[in-house]
């Protein structure tokens, strides 16, 4: 079998918090809807916490009391605060660098994402980055994380083993949904989860910063020759 560790064969980015600077925006849409309807108002690090599950999961954690029959009022209200707002959300300085590092060392990019499908093409669409990936899953057309299905149903697309694959992504979620799949990972700490909580759930690396993760990429999977 071939080991986890060596050069991956795709990478796969969550979008929310890895790619583009969102976590603020998101845990503040999340918070203003639950003051909307007159909820327990989490806190920043409660609301940042939920970010990469599907909407309906995420507001369940938030709001755990809420009745059923009130719930697509709640997610109105984030909906309603968060799209006043996306189109002005953009990736993190340094990540399409990133990108074109990749894509020019012959690795294929896909996005796993708690976005719905709809958010996700406005996000390409806003951010023009469209055209670094090749293919892409949303919670609302697959199983949310932490389950594996997002990670499994890209690689049967792309005809790939899931353990050749390797996912960046800033929650815990994303590593489990990696590790549930049997995809490695990388964290990177610099959005919705604190490290602390990243490293339980040993990825390959945990970096801080953009260009951090761009150097670790440079060194241990752009610079590293396939095995057969």
């Amino acid at each position: 079998m071939r080991p986890v560790a060596e050069r991956p064969s795709l990478v796969i980015f969550d979008w929310d918090g890895t790619v583009v600077d969102s976590t603020q925006t998101i845990a503040e849409a999340i918070r203003q809807a639950c003051r909307d309807l007159d909820l327990q108002v989490p806190t920043p690090e409660q609301a940042a916490y939920v970010i990469g599950l599907g909407l309906a999961d995420a507001l369940r954690v938030v709001a755990p009391d809420l009745p059923a029959s009130r719930v697509p009022d709640l997610s109105a209200r984030f909906k309603l605060h968060y799209l006043a707002r996306d189109q002005f959300l953009r990736p993190f300085e340094g990540m399409l660098a990133v990108f074109e590092a990749l894509a020019s060392a012959g690795l294929p990019l896909a996005v796993a994402t708690g976005k719905s499908r709809a958010g996700l093409e406005r996000a390409f669409d806003a951010t023009q980055t469209r055209s670094y990936f090749v293919t892409s899953r949303c919670a609302d057309e697959s199983v949310p994380k932490p389950g594996p299905e997002m990670v499994l149903e890209i690689c049967e697309e792309l005809d790939l083993e899931p353990r050749s694959a390797l996912v960046i992504g800033d929650t815990t979620h994303d590593l489990q949904m990696a590790k549930s799949a049997g995809a490695s990972a990388v964290a990177v700490s610099y959005g919705a989860h604190p490290e602390h909580l990243l490293h339980q759930h040993g990825p390959r690396a945990c970096l801080p910063t953009v260009a951090a993760l761009h150097a670790w990429l440079n060194e241990h999977i752009i610079s590293q020759e396939d095995i057969p």
